[in-house]
């Protein structure tokens, strides 16, 4: 399973809930008790705290993220792996079945310690769409994406297949909805959006995803031309920042769905 910095999943994933009906389908004033599984640093635990009277149980196998989820209790455990039966009224995930080699198992997991919903947020990274001010940026990501959906070694599409996968895993009335975060740098820029384009011109993403863009069917001469394109589109985003000229808005599709065991 891939790791991530609590730093990227607050960037990532902050403002995703801002509205209130977004979470409707989970019922959570209703709920007693609520697990987040697989809850990073607490994004979405958070939110459940604050919107529902239920206790809230935040579990993550990682135990560095885990100490940063704001929860009632907190447990390290792996999601294919929970430590307790039919504890809580709703098992809920974000953004984890995607990095799992076997969703199907996490997900039948979750109805094993669920006595009534169980609903995950996922997204299709396949579907994400960049707009920039930075001419070519919004292509070289497209092919950066397109190499990495193909070589990474979990499905990071799956967002839009979820009610195939709740029904596999017997859930049923599944209901699915879909959120599309929109993610927009603009004047003024934050000190992480400088980072970024820091990083851009030293292609720091492109040299972490390497192996995986070359098991995704990139050659390593295209690696290398895209590369080198990618420091010069950041070198471009670099100077527009300089002007208060650089916009980019990047939207990923967030798939909702929610299933009674």
């Amino acid at each position: 399973m891939r790791q991530f910095s609590a730093e990227y999943l607050e960037t990532t994933r902050a403002g995703l809930w801002d509205d209130p009906a977004a979470l409707e389908p989970l019922e959570l004033d209703t709920r007693e008790r609520i697990l987040d599984a697989g809850c990073g640093s607490g994004e979405l635990t958070s939110v459940l705290a604050e919107r529902s009277p239920a206790n809230v149980v935040a579990a993550d196998a990682d135990r560095s993220l885990l100490r940063a989820a704001a929860a009632d209790e907190r447990v390290q455990a792996d999601a294919v792996r929970l430590p307790f039966e039919r504890a809580f009224d709703l098992v809920v995930c974000q953004a984890l079945l995607i990095n799992l080699p076997d969703p199907l198992a996490a997900l039948r997991e979750f109805a094993r310690v669920s006595v009534d919903l169980v609903a995950a947020v996922e997204p299709d990274n396949a579907a994400v769409s960049v707009a920039s001010t930075a001419g070519g940026e919004a292509a070289l990501a497209a092919s950066a994406r397109e190499a990495y959906v193909a070589g990474v070694d979990t499905d990071v599409t799956l967002g839009s297949n979820l009610e195939s996968l709740f029904e596999r895993a017997g859930l049923s009335d599944v209901r699915t909805g879909t959120r599309y975060h929109k993610r927009v740098i603009e004047p003024p820029y934050s000190e992480a959006d400088v980072e970024s384009a820091r990083r851009k011109v030293r292609a720091n993403s492109l040299d972490a995803a390497r192996e995986t863009l070359l098991a995704g069917g990139m050659s390593e001469s295209e690696f290398e031309a895209l590369a080198s394109d990618w420091r010069a589109m950041g070198r471009t985003v670099v100077e527009q920042m300089r002007n208060d000229e650089y916009r980019r808005a990047e939207v990923v599709p967030f798939h909702v769905a929610v299933g009674r065991v």
